[in-house]
């Protein structure tokens, strides 16, 4: 008779147990595939820039585009320097893939305000609807 608890299998038979790792990895590859395809992207401008602070901020949850402007007032997208004769069609690329995407600036406080204003202006001759410029809340 047998004892609860202990293994029927002795000696030899210990040696020949495998686990099969096939369910395993299926399982990581599903979750993998569930992450990227839930997964949304940002489309950052691809410079450090030091925003400016404002009381009024507020967060946004759906961004399309993020133009940056650095502190000596070049323009960024996607991390390559934009001439400002290139952004308008740069952006109307954009909407025509995404209709109802937005457009962020993001500035560095101590871009000259004509550069912004000169994308700003881009943006919507490009015909934008959706514009904002990036800033920090206050006290954060």
């Amino acid at each position: 008779m047998q004892r609860l608890g202990s293994s029927s299998l002795q000696g030899d038979d210990l040696a020949n147990v495998d686990m099969d790792m096939t369910p395993l990895i299926d399982m990581i590859f599903i979750l993998l595939i569930f992450f990227l395809v839930t997964a949304s992207f940002v489309r950052e401008s691809g410079i450090e820039i030091n925003r400016p602070e404002a009381a009024s901020a507020e967060k946004k949850e759906s961004v399309g585009l993020i133009v940056g402007i650095n502190a000596a007032g070049k323009a960024f997208i996607d991390s390559q320097q934009v001439a400002p004769s290139r952004i308008r069609g740069m952006i109307e690329v954009f909407l025509l893939e995404n209709p109802k995407g937005g457009i962020i600036i993001n500035a560095d406080k101590e871009c000259p305000t004509g550069n912004m204003i000169e994308v700003l202006d881009q943006c919507r001759l490009a015909g934008a609807k959706n514009i904002a410029v990036s800033s920090v809340k206050k006290g954060s």
